[in-house]
């Protein structure tokens, strides 16, 4: 079970990598939920793969120095990476985007049912973020 657990979080984040929303919502169970970085909770398939279109358009990112952690029973897991990003598209709320990259030490939380992702909590540092941007 937990190589199981290991190899989804593995094509879930090779596919983010690919930009295959796709491939990463096969990913998802269909009672899954995405809390991200500082935002509401996303409940469900459709709202992530909106969640993913934003994103898309707004940030070109591509995640390095990948650690993946699973628990024994394959229905916990984590991931420690790096974003390393270029800020294409101003985000409402945040400064304006002229193309800026950065890069950031992030994480995230997952649950597991019947071998897909039900949830995933992402974790990075919103204020270091801002600075970079803003410098």
């Amino acid at each position: 079970m937990t190589l199981a657990a290991r190899q989804i979080l593995q094509s879930y984040y090779d596919a983010f990598n690919a930009g295959d929303v796709a491939a990463m919502s096969d990913c998802l169970h269909e009672d899954f939920i995405h809390y991200a970085n500082e935002g509401d909770a996303r409940p469900g398939k459709q709202a992530f793969a909106e969640f993913s279109a934003h994103m898309s358009e707004t940030y070109k990112e591509n995640l390095t120095d990948m650690v993946i952690f699973t628990d024994e029973s394959g229905t916990r897991g984590a991931a420690e990476f790096t974003v390393n990003g270029t800020y294409l598209k101003t985000d409402p709320g945040l400064p304006e985007a002229r193309g800026q990259t950065y890069k950031l030490p992030a994480g995230a939380f997952f649950t597991l049912k019947d071998g897909l992702i039900s949830r995933v909590t992402t974790y990075y540092n919103l204020r270091d973020w801002m600075a970079q941007v803003s410098a």
